[in-house]
């Protein structure tokens, strides 16, 4: 398992009635993605910057991809610019992964036999060893959880990282979710003031 798809699994299983807005989910499991690639040594970070380490090769699809997507050139990429490019999506693609892989499942009502359905966890090792790792309040899943709103608590009340590059990673993603909402206020804003003209007129 991997951090990822552990985060993936809480996210799901932990808030059924009231899911994790994609987007805010895709910045944190890029992020995930990156702390993991970090203990893989297949990067390291110059500042905020991602450099490529040895190749390696992970037990998880998704994880590879991650480390096949490393811009490899100087001056590298960001993390703040690895999560908007690698966050696209990732929330959709991690939730179809789980579903390729049997950990999740499809309830469709009877009156929509051909809808979508609503998704839901199959009772799994790998769901039993995230929920393993949720209750004992592991550091870094904890903080990125809370970052996207799982579970609510206090800054004094989140775990804190021991080394520095995987607090820099998590206060990125932070960063983020802030960029996130920012950018979603403003156009809530001009969305009001649009309607709000054509009610005028």
């Amino acid at each position: 398992m991997t951090t990822p798809r552990d985060l993936a699994i809480i996210a799901m299983g932990t808030t059924p009635g009231h899911p994790v807005e994609q987007g805010r989910l895709s910045l944190a499991l890029a992020g995930a993605e990156l702390i993991d690639l970090l203990a893989a040594e297949a990067v390291t970070l110059d500042d905020d910057r991602i450099v490529p380490g040895r190749a390696a090769v992970t037990a998880d699809r998704l994880l590879d991809e991650a480390a096949a997507a490393l811009t490899r050139e100087a001056p590298y990429e960001s993390v703040d610019d690895w999560l908007w490019r690698r966050g696209r999506g990732l929330a959709a693609a991690y939730t179809a992964a789980l579903e390729a892989d049997g950990q999740l499942t499809r309830q469709r009502p009877h009156w929509k036999p051909f809808g979508a359905g609503r998704a839901t966890l199959t009772d799994s090792l790998d769901r039993r060893l995230a929920e393993d790792r949720w209750a004992a309040d592991e550091p870094v899943l904890t903080a990125l959880a809370t970052a996207v709103g799982i579970r609510d608590e206090g800054p004094e009340d989140i775990p804190v990282p021991a080394d520095d590059v995987t607090a820099t990673v998590l206060a990125a993603v932070n960063d983020a979710l802030l960029e996130l909402e920012a950018a979603r206020q403003r156009r809530d804003i001009e969305q009001a003031a649009f309607d709000n003209i054509w009610r005028g007129q």
